[in-house]
């Protein structure tokens, strides 16, 4: 059987933590930032865990990680 390829989009974007859950940084902090509060561009900063719901296809796309 070949080697699975790893989607290099997502292997960017992704991180694996100690548990085995799925890190991400949060979207919508790249521009028109003049109108978002300093307390919601704080926030922005901030990684979050992958839901559930999107664990399973994650996984397949990034086999290796």
């Amino acid at each position: 059987m070949p080697k699975m390829k790893t989607s290099r989009a997502a292997a960017k974007r992704f991180h694996k933590t100690g548990s085995g859950k799925l890190k991400r940084m949060k979207a919508y902090k790249s521009h028109i930032l003049t109108k978002k509060s300093q307390k919601r561009k704080r926030n922005l900063r901030k990684s979050a865990i992958t839901d559930a719901a999107n664990v399973k296809n994650m996984k397949k796309i990034l086999p290796y990680l």
